[in-house]
């Protein structure tokens, strides 16, 4: 019976998650297992991973054999190397104490490097955020630019309009002294018709 230490997909469809966990090979991918020994998310950035350390190097230590991903994720969290270390002081080539500082060392390492790619994500995302706002000020100031030079087109056609309407206002009262000359003619004509006779 070969032991495998693998991926067994949880979650709904476009939202998987996986449990990482000891199983037959012979099994199917999401039945029967032998052990859960952690859960692995890849939808959050960086990918979360949750793992049951001295359980999986002690599966490893038995002769389990890991799938591509899972040596992948295993020697993310440093368990490969301790099984290598460990095997290391079997052999003589250091002692114990050798080897558990040599393994500090590396998760010191290990952990800058995950909060300098944390910090990272986190300045590029207050760089986008800073970008949107930029672009969305400098859109904002165009459309008041546009709408002022509207509404300033605007008000200089409606001042022209209310000068010519006054022009015109004034013209018929210029003109309005050669109708009352005809209007008095016609009133002095029509005067002597409607006195009464004596």
């Amino acid at each position: 019976m070969a032991v495998r230490i693998r991926l067994a997909r949880k979650g709904r469809k476009k939202l998987a998650y996986y449990h990482i966990v000891v199983a037959d090979s012979r099994s199917p991918r999401d039945g029967r297992y032998i052990e859960k020994i952690g859960k692995y998310n890849p939808l959050t950035n960086p990918a979360t991973i949750e793992l049951d350390f001295d359980k999986a190097l002690g599966w490893l230590q038995n002769g389990a054999l890991p799938t591509e991903t899972c040596r992948a994720i295993l020697s993310y969290k440093g368990v490969l190397l301790k099984k290598h270390l460990l095997e290391g002081v079997k052999k003589g080539a250091f002692d114990e104490p050798e080897a558990l500082r040599r393994f500090e060392e590396w998760m010191k390492k290990n952990e800058e490097k995950i909060e300098a790619k944390k910090s990272g994500l986190e300045k590029s995302k207050d760089d986008e955020v800073a970008k949107k706002l930029a672009s969305e000020k400098r859109i904002n100031e165009e459309r008041a630019a546009t709408l002022a030079k509207k509404q300033a087109e605007l008000a200089a056609k409606a001042e022209a309009e209310s000068k010519a309407q006054t022009a015109q206002e004034e013209q018929p009262a210029e003109g309005n002294p050669e109708v009352t000359d005809t209007a008095q003619e016609t009133a002095q004509e029509t005067a002597p018709e409607e006195k009464p006779q004596e």
